[in-house]
């Protein structure tokens, strides 16, 4: 029996770990170089973004703001802010709204799809208030945490979520199979299960010569 043991223990499932994350929005800067994201060092009540810049909020599930996922697509001021022209005594900001998807909206249905605004606000305005002015409804915590734009999600705000996962798989990458099988592959399985055969043999082969 101990070799049919080893073998179930070798060919098992790898133990599963819980990674702990957050739902929440996740506010990013660009600027007007047509630049990279960055994510903000401020929130969005603080920092005061000038004329021609880019800000984008994400939703999605993170660990932490080196886990923070970016808003997609390539939409820079230019392009958002095209049909609004200068104006004195205001500034001109884009806003990329990128409301995530379906694996990280708290019930898992498709969310709203990403868009872009161009908010004219007053020069000295904040990030927050360029986001009122083009996404209402917000809605914050008593904490002034940023829960919802533009009424999403509908309920709940930076609340914990745990997964379970794989704590010896490999990353997906452009060489999965088709069926995206990350267990041990076909060759593998058949080598071990031949060395416990094998071994199942010698131990009845040796039994018998006692015999």
């Amino acid at each position: 029996m101990l070799p049919v043991l080893v073998l179930c223990a070798v060919l098992g499932a790898a133990p599963a770990q819980a990674v702990d994350g957050y739902r929440y929005w996740s506010f990013w800067q660009r600027g007007g170089d047509r630049g990279g994201w960055t994510y903000a060092v401020q929130g969005p009540s603080s920092a005061r973004p000038g004329d021609g810049d880019t800000i984008g909020f994400r939703f999605a599930v993170s660990e932490d703001s080196d886990d923070a996922t970016r808003p997609r697509g390539t939409a820079d001021f230019a392009a958002v802010c095209a049909g609004t022209p200068a104006k004195g005594g205001t500034k001109r900001v884009a806003v990329v709204l990128d409301f995530g998807t379906a694996a990280d909206a708290p019930d898992h249905r498709t969310p709203p799809a990403p868009r872009t605004e161009c908010a004219r606000v007053g020069e000295d305005a904040t990030a927050g208030e360029a986001l009122a002015a083009v996404a209402k409804p917000l809605r914050y915590n008593s904490a002034a945490l940023l829960c919802a734009i533009a009424g999403y999600p509908e309920s709940g705000c930076g609340e914990k979520v745990s997964s379970s996962v794989d704590a010896h798989a490999v990353p997906k990458g452009d060489g999965d199979t088709a069926d995206g099988d990350s267990g041990p592959s076909a060759g593998l399985i058949g080598g071990l299960a031949a060395v416990v055969l094998l071994g199942a043999a010698a131990v009845w082969q040796a039994r018998r010569r006692r015999a």
